[in-house]
């Protein structure tokens, strides 16, 4: 398969790329930075520089794939990550411009790397509601429910991969559960996955359509 990869370099982005080689797809890395990429990567894969700023320019990249994955995510290391939606809001724009550039395309798919505060905690109450999510991670949470809200009213066939609460770095096991638009937890009340199993679960859904124009998540129970 030909996957072109957006924002390739960020942690999800890193690890969706080494599940994608390791699975032997083609890979276009899109990347506003070359010095962060592995330093070694296989003829597979090819880099492309961009700030995914212009959607013709997002158009050309990916013409030709089979799909575009899209893990680009404003970065946490900015103190406005915490206090201005307007900042986390890039997490929009760069969505609305990839669902663009695969309409003009005619990319047959794009899958988002997605947030779970829309997810629903209990009946009836999101995740971001529900008292459990991070007050100061509000902003991303609201920025990632308008990403989905674009995605539900485009055209488009797409996918949004929606992670538990914690998501970090860890085994690759491949013994998780996928559930649609509710919280996966666990027994002991936890809602977590490794960067590892959520690229394999991602994978797998390129591989494997089975979220067309839908969300998923992905945990441990």
């Amino acid at each position: 398969m030909n996957v072109v990869l957006l924002a390739a370099t960020g942690r999800a982005g890193r690890t969706i790329l080494h599940e994608l080689i390791g699975r032997g797809h083609q890979v276009t890395a899109v990347a506003r930075n070359f010095d962060k990429l592995p330093q070694q990567l296989p003829e597979s894969v090819q880099r492309v520089q961009d700030d995914l700023g212009n959607a013709d320019r997002i158009a050309h990249i990916v013409a030709g794939a089979d799909a575009v994955v899209s893990a680009f995510g404003p970065s946490s290391s900015d103190p406005r990550y915490t206090s201005d939606e307007r900042y986390t809001d890039q997490l929009v724009s760069v969505t609305e411009r990839a669902i663009t550039a695969v309409r003009k395309a005619a990319v047959p798919r794009l899958i988002v790397v997605g947030g779970c505060g829309s997810l629903e905690f209990s009946p009836g109450v999101t995740v971001l509601d529900s008292g459990h999510w991070p007050r100061q991670y509000g902003p991303i949470a609201r920025s990632h429910m308008k990403a989905l809200a674009a995605l539900r009213t485009s055209s488009i066939n797409w996918t949004y991969f929606s992670c538990p609460m914690s998501i970090t770095p860890g085994e690759r096991t491949g013994r998780f559960v996928l559930g649609g638009d509710r919280l996966i937890q666990d027994a002991e009340g936890k809602s977590r996955i490794s960067f590892e199993d959520y690229a394999v679960a991602l994978v797998d859904e390129l591989e494997q359509p089975a979220h067309e124009r839908a969300r998923f998540t992905a945990g441990y129970a």
